[in-house]
This record gives C-alpha cells, sequence and structure tokens, in this order.
C-alpha cells in the first residue's frame, strides 16, 4: 500500500472518533475506543480465512477433553492468536437489540487467544462496553470499522489493496502518535523521537559494528513503552549486519509498568506479525523493572531505555 492511500486509511479511522464517538466521550478518551478498535478488525480480518478451521479444531480438542489447547489453535489459526467465539465482526452487524449486541460483542472478544486478552485487559476495552450500549453506539462503531471502503485485512477485497504487517504497523503507531499529541499531557512520557532513537541505535551499534557475526542477537529495552525503540533498534541492526554481509536474527523483550503504553506495544508487534515479540513484552501496573523484573537471570546481547525519571 503506498502512502497515499496508507493516509487516507489513517485518516478514515482518526475520523470514526467525531463520526461515532462524539456527546459519546471527550476527545481525550477517543483513544479507549479507536485503538483497542483498531486491533480487533486487524485481528478479526486475519483470522477470517482460518475461522472454520479454528472452531473445528476446538470442538476436536473439547470432545477429547483437552485442556491444554493454545498451541493447537494457534496452528489451526497459523498465527500467534485466534479467536474461538463462532463470530466474525461482520457477524454482529444484524443484532436486532442493543442488549443481544452487547452480549454478542462480550462473547467475541472473551473468545480471543491470552495474548489478545491481555492487550484487552490492559487497554480496559471492556470497561467501555457498557457506555458504547447504552449510547446506542456499539452498532454504529463496529459498522465504521467493516465500512466497505477500507480494507484492514493483508488481502485484497475488490479494488481495495492488501494491508500488508508493515503499513498495518505504521498505521497503527501513527495513530498513537496523533492520540498523544491531542493529549499534551502525556506526549513525551511513553514515546521517544525517532530521531532520537536512530541516534540512540546508532550510538550503541557503530562501535561495535565490525564484531557483529552472524547469529542470534537478544534486545533488551527495561522501559519500553510503546516498543518504538526496539523497533528502530532492531532494523538499525538488521540493516548494518547486512551491509558487512552477516545473516542475523533478533528477539525483541521489553518491559512496561503502565497498562495502556503495554497493551499498545503489545498489539503493535502482533500487528506487524511479530507473535514471539509479543510473548517476549512484559508489563502492567505490576511489572516495575525495579521491583518485579521479568526477566531475572537472562542474558542480553544489547540493552538501550529511556527510563521516564
Amino acid at each position: 500500500m503506498d502512502s497515499a492511500q496508507l493516509n487516507w486509511l489513517t485518516n478514515f479511522i482518526w475520523n470514526i472518533a467525531d463520526d461515532v464517538l462524539r456527546d459519546v466521550y471527550v476527545r481525550g478518551k477517543y483513544r479507549d475506543v479507536i485503538l483497542p478498535m483498531t486491533v480487533l478488525r486487524r485481528l478479526d480480518a486475519v483470522l477470517e480465512p482460518t475461522k472454520a478451521a479454528v472452531l473445528e479444531m476446538k470442538a476436536a480438542l473439547d470432545k477429547e477433553g483437552v485442556t491444554n489447547q493454545d498451541d493447537a489453535l494457534r496452528a489451526a489459526s497459523d498465527q500467534a492468536f485466534y479467536n474461538t467465539s463462532p463470530f466474525l465482526l461482520r457477524d454482529l452487524k444484524s443484532r436486532a437489540t442493543q442488549q443481544k449486541l452487547k452480549d454478542d460483542f462480550e462473547a467475541y472478544l472473551d473468545g480471543f487467544s491470552p495474548n489478545v486478552q491481555d492487550i484487552l485487559n490492559n487497554f480496559a476495552f471492556r470497561n467501555q462496553i457498557p457506555k458504547l450500549s447504552k449510547a446506542d453506539a456499539l452498532g454504529m462503531l463496529i459498522e465504521k470499522f467493516l465500512d466497505k471502503d477500507i480494507n484492514l485485512s493483508p488481502h485484497p477485497v475488490g479494488d481495495l489493496p492488501a494491508l500488508d504487517n508493515h503499513s498495518m504497523g505504521t498505521m497503527f503507531e501513527e495513530l498513537v502518535r496523533r492520540f498523544n499529541e491531542e493529549n499534551n499531557e502525556e506526549a513525551g512520557e511513553h514515546w521517544t523521537p525517532r530521531d532520537a532513537v536512530r541516534l540512540m541505535a546508532n550510538l550503541m551499534f557503530l562501535p561495535v559494528a565490525d564484531r557483529i557475526e552472524s547469529g542470534t542477537y537478544l534486545l533488551y529495552d527495561c522501559a519500553c513503552g510503546t516498543g518504538g525503540m526496539l523497533t528502530v533498534a532492531e532494523e538499525t541492526l538488521q540493516q548494518i549486519a547486512k551491509s558487512r554481509g552477516k545473516q542475523i536474527a533478533t528477539h525483541l523483550y521489553g518491559q512496561e509498568i503502565s497498562d495502556e503504553t503495554y497493551a499498545i506495544c503489545k498489539a503493535d508487534m502482533l500487528l506487524k506479525g511479530d507473535g514471539d515479540a509479543a510473548d517476549n513484552i512484559v508489563g502492567g501496573s505490576e511489572h516495575s523493572t525495579l521491583s518485579n523484573d521479568a526477566f531475572r537471570g537472562r542474558e542480553f546481547d544489547f540493552m538501550l531505555a529511556n527510563p521516564p525519571y
């Protein structure tokens, strides 16, 4: 997807807030709905081709009395996540009453895999559903994200181009940036400017560039925010290795204490198609790096951070 199309798509989603949430939320709270709904719609589109296979596998596992189903269901979905509810988002459009829509939407959310549940819980998205339902806005919100003029799927739909993982991640990060900019009190608290991050990455890698060999490298950010520093560090290391004819693999690890910021970071990793990295991001209010190190005893090849102190 080219930059003009991506910008149009980002603006469309940005404007959903004014179309649906005006008079229901103050502007500073739009993000509480738009960010998790963007994540949900993308995951829903990614999972649609394997939905039947997941439901079939779920039924077979239940019949056999298998309790640890996560690996099998991930394999059935061919993704690092899945949904075992009988619904896709589009199935919820025709509900006759707000109560039925609310009940089925909650059942849909409950069907997601544990890693997505973790994201939803840290977004506190379920707390928004009663308010959206009471304002008769939930159905309209779903319809807007299913609009025929946009495609959040990794596959082409009609004349609409596919939205690949990189473009999806770029769009999501742009939405986060706009919301941070709009809420001035949060700007800079959990997001470091990209030019500063690139400088940090170069300062870390360039002095040892001649010592980088082919192999696997572990990168760690102990105050990872929305994950931008890890992403830029990974890109920089990959570029340096490639320029020297080395083949490397990278694994990202991070810890973040802010619930919503952690949810954004983990969601961004999933949206970019990196389920392993998403599983290596730990966070929430109970996960202070100083008092509750999630990676005690693990060693990393490179570490960078911008702690908010």
